[in-house]
């Protein structure tokens, strides 16, 4: 028995492997999201997939998972090193400053999707209780997938990447609060609701003071001592002792496992330990969260989707659009910028991995019966497949709204200006030169994207507004006509190259400057037609070679005449026109 056990995870474990080396680069090869990837893998590996087809054709039996039940506990621990390692990239401060958007967004898009979902189950047939028993399980998103899918974007920690953490934070904090209100659906009116809700607010309050006085007073004391005693192996440990063990703690009080594991990171992130921790996690994320996914995949049941095909696809495209809605509303409510609220919102609108905990639940009490039960998995589970294809979509309507508000952003300046100098891009390259022109006492309207960017620089007296430079009615309206020079600063090739074409085809007297990433890049700006490019990984090839003769002793001009030389090849080669 324990010799076949053994072999069935032999074979899982390979199976998995053959996914996760094999099956999902070849999908991202085609422009699949690795999300989306292991989730299509889990759905054709699993046994509602290909395993539903081994009786038939016995070779798939080595293709499939046999037992994947055996898999969610390492599942789990994905989600918890993901939540662990966006923790570390915050602060206490920069939690404190996002609490409105916490209990306000997050309290608001809850409560309401609970609300709307439980009245729209309601009107078509369902009693009270099992109706709120499904708008509690879809009412809440999946931490995991929303922050995969934006960390893979690199855009975790940007003003989307906020917002929906925020979001979801808080619907973390109702995992118990909703357990606990399903097992009262099934115990009638008798039962004190208000008082086991009061308790479990006390338990998870004392649950998280001690971790945050633990982390305070012990952690940073606790991974000196393993670091001292040497080896990083000593560290992997402790550090996965504070995920694992703020998980169980929180979870042990009603809480969240995430939600432990997200306290755990904050604290180490306090830490000088934060980088090594990060480094040493990375790669047992990526692969665990593809089990995860895996996971979530395997469970979908394809042949009773199919058999009650209209009415699953009628309740995803319910709940797709009415959680859409309320968060945009919720996040535009507590001042994210619409294209920002909209992007968010689409990320929110599909289900979490907790609807099959609450329905799994529910069923058990009795509150759902077990076909209900299977078409409200059915409708959780593909929308959460579908989250990579929303996040798209979300990402192109902002887009699009962003353009719209940016032509009535720009509408406010003055095209009548003359001498001033434009710059396309306000990010730390752009703001820096528009410090030193200050000082020069230039008339500087810089052109922004990013609505964040926009609205601080705006609030502290600059003339910086929405608005895309590779589109001309916008640079008529930023003044290009009376400029006197004209900067990009943006990261994007395509997009800088772009901006550059726009201006010559105004303006083909107008002096341009560009920034670039690198000699590719640069080539692409002086294809152009830009004036004059600075490529940022040769200046900073420059400087530290600059630095390595320094510290071998040369003179001062000695070093200067080397890097000149040096300068004057990698400029003329940036400058040459592409192969």
């Amino acid at each position: 028995m324990g010799e076949n056990l053994h072999e069935i995870w032999l074979k899982d474990a390979l199976v998995f492997l053959f996914a996760a080396g094999v099956l999902v680069p070849l999908m991202r090869r085609v422009g699949i999201p690795s999300v989306l990837g292991f989730l299509l893998a889990g759905l054709a590996l699993g046994p509602f997939g290909m395993g539903a087809l081994a009786e038939r054709w016995p070779l798939l039996e080595h293709l499939t998972f046999a037992d994947p039940v055996a898999a969610e506990p390492f599942a789990e621990l994905g989600v918890l090193f993901l939540l662990f390692l966006l923790g570390t990239e915050l602060s206490f401060e920069k939690l404190w400053s996002l609490r409105r958007m916490v209990f306000g967004a997050g309290g608001l898009q809850a409560m309401a999707s609970v609300i709307a979902i439980t009245a729209i189950v309601a009107l078509v047939g369902a009693e009270s209780h099992a109706a709120l028993a499904i708008g509690l399980a879809l009412a809440l998103s999946s931490t995991a997938i929303v922050m995969q899918t934006l960390t893979e974007e690199k855009r975790a920690a940007g003003p989307v990447g906020r917002a929906a953490l925020s979001v979801l934070l808080f619907q973390d904090m109702l995992v118990a609060p909703i357990l606990i209100l399903i097992g009262f659906l099934a115990q009638g009116q008798e039962a004190n609701l208000f008082g086991a809700l009061l308790e479990a607010l006390v338990q998870g309050g004392v649950a998280v003071a001690v971790i945050l006085l633990f982390g305070r007073f012990v952690l940073k004391d606790a991974f000196r001592m393993a670091a001292r005693a040497g080896g990083r192996d000593f560290l992997m440990g402790l550090t996965l002792l504070v995920i694992v063990g703020g998980a169980v703690f929180t979870a042990a009080a009603g809480l969240s496992l995430a939600l432990g594991a997200f306290l755990a990171g904050l604290l180490l992130g306090e830490t000088e330990f934060k980088h090594q921790a990060e480094v040493d996690l990375e790669p047992f994320k990526g692969l665990l969260l593809g089990l995860f996914f895996m996971t979530v995949g395997i469970g979908l049941d394809l042949a009773t989707i199919w058999s009650e095909l209209g009415l699953v696809v009628a309740g995803l495209v319910m709940l797709l659009a009415v959680k859409a809605i309320i968060a945009t509303v919720a996040c535009r409510a507590f001042g994210v910028a619409a294209g920002h609220a909209i992007e968010t919102a689409f990320l929110l609108a599909p289900a979490s991995e907790f609807a099959f905990v609450v329905v799994t639940t529910a069923t058990a009490v009795n509150v759902l019966d077990a076909p209900t039960a299977t078409l409200v998995t059915g409708i959780a589970g593909l929308s959460m497949l579908l989250t990579p294809a929303m996040a798209h979509f979300g990402r192109r309507l902002a887009a699009s709204v962003d353009k719209r508000a940016a032509g009535e952003a720009v509408a406010e300046t003055f095209p009548d200006l003359r001498g001033h100098v434009v710059i396309a891009g306000f990010g730390r390259v752009g703001r820096t030169i528009a410090r030193i022109l200050d000082a020069e006492d230039a008339d500087i309207v810089a052109l922004e994207r990013n609505p964040v960017i926009v609205a601080r620089e705006r609030k502290a007296g600059r003339k910086v507004y929405l608005g895309d430079a590779s589109r001309p009615e916008i640079l008529a309206q930023a003044g290009v006509a009376g400029a006197s020079m004209f900067i990009v600063t943006v990261d994007d090739a395509k997009d800088a190259a772009a901006m550059v074409h726009a201006v010559r085809r105004m303006r083909s007297d107008l002096p341009v400057l560009a920034r670039a990433q690198d000699a590719e890049h640069a080539s692409l700006l002086y294809e152009a037609e830009a004036e004059f490019v600075i490529p940022d990984a040769v200046e900073a090839g420059l400087q530290l070679a600059g630095r390595a003769l320094a510290e071998f002793g040369y003179s001062n001009e000695v070093l200067k005449d080397r890097i000149a030389v040096e300068r004057s090849v990698e400029y003329q080669r940036a400058a040459a026109p592409p192969a």
